[in-house]
Formats: structure tokens, sequence, C-alpha cells
């Protein structure tokens, strides 16, 4: 089979949720089925100005042929003034010219990009995700052979009149979690679609990173490294670490925890935080970290906290009961819920009472974290499991493929 991917932007370097699936998908399909793979983005790496920032060519990235191409047009400027007052008016209020001129103006616009798309002789092209420009002018040229990701949570953009016609153009539906696809079938008629609730995959951790404390560096430990000593400490994973994904709600929560209850407990934030936080000597921001890191750093912490309300899967939760964290996760948020109450391994919290209460458990609550981590695991190994994932997805294609004739 001959599979194209379309994202907007695409590499080892990029971090980002919609695009690390992406790129896991495709070389993994290369690797376990032999398919001819092939990935059409941007010459961007950054997602808040779309700049051009890779040389524009094609590359082979872990077996996978990329293809990239010079944008016309970043992250406009006057995006965001644009985009909060026409939101704050109500997206339903929107006028298929001012959604428009939403996605022109928070781009990237690459007309090359869209030319490839539309001169593919690919099987089938996959999109991903549903926000951005490449995705709303690419999909309907290709509409009879395209696969949507769309990774949608519930926020306003998505109300735009933009995004229906695109939904409703896709050939294929690949949702990443049930509330996902609840979600799109209230707010468009795409029922009779194919579709397929697949996830996102995560591997076993290495056993050199293994159970903490792991080196990373020579003579100390992770906990050296950032001051930890003995004491207990939630962490928090994410790309961004600002508003948007919880933080700021996080931190105050914790320090009134703090104040409440005084102790050993500190935070450990993983992520570039975008606004730091006030000085306090139980908040540690580590900063980006790399994978070692990472994995140490969930091994030894006492829970996992997703703070964002808005995550279409949150492959950090994943992650942390793969590493034996706990995980606490805002109530607030679908997909997290949705792992916590599926597996029956997680707490979560919709107000400062109920993050005191969940804390206050996993500390003092005997047996109970062992018992969410074994049931987090247990979720994660029949769900998640790389091998499992990508045996349904390429069964899923095949099946989509066939429906073409």
């Amino acid at each position: 089979m001959r599979l194209v991917y379309v994202v907007p932007r695409y590499g080892l370097e990029v971090v980002g949720g919609a695009e690390t699936a992406a790129r896991n998908l495709a070389e993994r399909l290369v690797a376990a089925r032999g398919w001819e793979v092939e990935v059409l983005t941007t010459c961007a790496a950054d997602a808040m100005t779309w700049a051009n920032q890779y040389d524009p060519g094609e590359v082979e990235i872990n077996g996978v042929r990329v293809r990239r191409f010079l944008s016309e047009a970043g992250r406009d400027p006057g995006f965001h003034p644009y985009s909060g007052a026409l939101l704050a008016a109500g997206p339903a209020n929107a006028t298929t010219e001012d959604a428009d001129r939403w996605i022109d103006l928070q781009g990237p616009v690459c007309s090359q990009l869209i030319g490839a798309i539309r001169d593919s002789p690919a099987d089938l092209i996959a999109f991903y995700p549903y926000l951005y420009h490449p995705t709303v002018r690419g999909l309907p040229l290709v509409a009879d052979r395209s696969v949507f990701h769309p990774a949608t949570h519930d926020e306003p953009p998505l109300r735009l009149p933009v995004f229906g016609p695109v939904f409703q153009a896709a050939s294929a539906l690949v949702f990443q979690t049930y509330g996902e696809r609840r979600l799109a079938h209230r707010l468009f008629p795409v029922a009779a679609t194919p579709q397929i609730v697949l996830g996102l995959g995560v591997d076993e951790v290495d056993e050199e990173v293994g159970p903490a404390p792991a080196p990373v560096a020579r003579g100390t430990t992770v906990r050296d490294r950032f001051g930890l000593g003995e004491r207990p400490y939630l962490i928090s994973v994410a790309r961004y670490l600002d508003d948007h994904k919880g933080t700021d709600l996080l931190w105050s929560y914790f320090r009134e925890y703090k104040a409440r209850r005084p102790g050993p407990l500190a935070l450990v934030l993983v992520g570039q935080v975008v606004k730091e936080p006030d000085p306090d000597p139980d908040v540690v921001s580590a900063g980006m970290a790399d994978d070692e890191t990472k994995w140490a750093l969930l091994r030894e912490s006492a829970a996992l906290v997703s703070a964002s309300a808005f995550e279409a899967f949150s492959l950090a939760v994943v992650e942390g009961w793969t590493a034996d964290s706990a995980v606490i996760v805002n109530g607030h948020c679908e997909a997290t819920l949705e792992h916590a109450q599926r597996s029956g391994g997680g707490l979560w919290y919709e107000d400062y009472p109920s993050f005191e209460a969940a804390v206050d458990r996993l500390l003092h609550e005997p047996g109970l974290r062992d018992e969410l981590v074994a049931r987090g695991r247990r979720y994660v190994d029949d769900n998640f499991r790389w091998d499992r994932i990508i045996g349904r997805y390429g069964e899923f294609l095949e099946k989509v493929m066939l429906r073409r004739g």
C-alpha cells in the first residue's frame, strides 16, 4: 500500500501530540507492514509561528520519505486578535467567510503542499490534525481516498463552519478516544463514515531506564539532579506548561494544598514553561527533558497530574501508568477522564476540594497507589501497546482501501 500523511510540521525534533503520533504511525507501518509511506509537510518546526526552519526538499527519516515545502505565510500577527474576537462572539455566529479568514490567518499557508496533496498517487492520504490550513484546504481535494485523524477535543474553533465540510468529506475517520467519537457524532453527520477508535501507542519502558533512581549523569540520580532528595513529589508533563494546559490552576491548587498540608511534598514540572511560577522551594521546573530523564522522574513520582482540560488523548497519562506512576487527571477533560474511568486506575479532580482529596488518598491510603497503578498498566497493555495499535490500524486501512474498489 502507498500511504501519505499530511501534517503541518514533521521531524525528530518536533514536539507535539499529533505530530508525534503521525510520525510513530508512519514509521511503524513501514517496519511492521513494509508499506510505502510518505509525509507531505511544510518547512516549519514551531507551531506558534510556522516559520520556515527546515530546508525544502526530500529527506528520509527512519524509513519514511518526507517532502517539505516552503510556506508563503506562517501565523499572521493579526490572527490572535481576530480569533479572540470571532470566538468570543460565538463560533456558531461566524460566517463561512469569517471562518475561511480564520484558517488563512492561522496558517501555515503553503500552496506547494496543497498541490502535492492534489497530485499524490497514493492509495490513501491521511490528514492529522483537524485544526490547520493543510487539512482544511487539502482533504477535500482527495476526499475519496482521505483518512482523517481529527485529534479533537471540545473547544470553540471546532464549531466554526469551515470544519463541518471537512469531517463530512472524509472517507474514513480515526479517533483517539470514545469521547472524541461522541463529540464528532454530536456535531457532524458522520455516523455512517467508516471509523475506528484507535488511541495512541506506547512502548514498554527500557530496562536501562528501569525502576528509578536511574543514572542521568555520572555519579548522580534524577533526584540528585533536581535537588529532590527523598521528598515525595507530583509531576506534570506537557509540551507547553501554561494556562491552556491547566498549569496555572495546578500551581494554585498545589500551593493551597501545601498551606493546608505542610510537609515535604514537591511539584515537578516537565516541559517548556511558558510562564514561570513565582519562586517556590517546593516547585521544581525541570524544563524540556530527554526520554531517560522523563521516565526516571515518572518512576519516582507519587503521581502524574494531567492538569489540562483540553486533551484529545494525553499520551502522558498512558506513559505514567507504563512507568508505574499513579495518575490524577482534570475531571473536566473528557479524554483523560475516560482513561481514568475505563481503567479504574486513575483519580480525578474538578475543583480544589476534590484535588486535595485525591492527593490525600494517594499519599495516605495504604495500598491504593499500587492498586491504581496495576489497573492502569493492565488498561495500557490491553489497549495501547504498539503491536496491538499497528495491527488494528493496518487492518482498518486495508478495509478502507478495499471499499474504494
